[in-house]
């Protein structure tokens, strides 16, 4: 065992974020994401919401400050309203962000978002249904 890392991430996450260097991708994604076709490393986490799994990693992951924006999300269509849930991203981003990387999203359309996710070092596809819950985290220095 290990201290002061959250008992929600499992080993498999934990050996994956350990490996990933600066500037690497992880994407935490809704259960509906096309993850299998698209990752080149997955894990399933099938039980867990993605804010739960989200304040995790957080507490362990630093972001990439070297960047504008090393937090992305999917963009939504414009006649949809914007999803509840990116509020509690962005509350958890303010709260655990200790290099002060964090300042805004940007907004990738779906297929393009595809696209990226094909470059992530891992995608960790959840049970969340939320809609538009697919996030991307940059990987900083520690």
């Amino acid at each position: 065992m290990l201290r002061n890392i959250p008992k929600i991430l499992p080993p498999d996450l934990v050996k994956a974020m350990m490996e990933m260097g600066h500037s690497d991708m992880m994407i935490i994604s809704d259960a509906g994401f096309p993850g299998t076709a698209h990752a080149k490393r997955m894990i399933r986490m099938d039980g867990v919401m993605i804010p739960d799994l989200l304040e995790a990693v957080l507490q362990v992951f630093p972001l990439d400050n070297f960047v504008d924006n090393p937090v992305r999300l999917m963009r939504n269509l414009p006649t949809e309203p914007v999803p509840e849930i990116w509020d509690t991203y962005r509350e958890l981003l303010n709260k655990y962000d200790k290099d002060d990387a964090f300042h805004d999203f940007d907004f990738i359309d779906r297929l393009p978002f595809y696209e990226v996710a094909e470059k992530a070092y891992v995608i960790v596809q959840t049970g969340d249904e939320s809609r538009y819950g697919n996030i991307i985290l940059q990987k900083g220095i520690c």
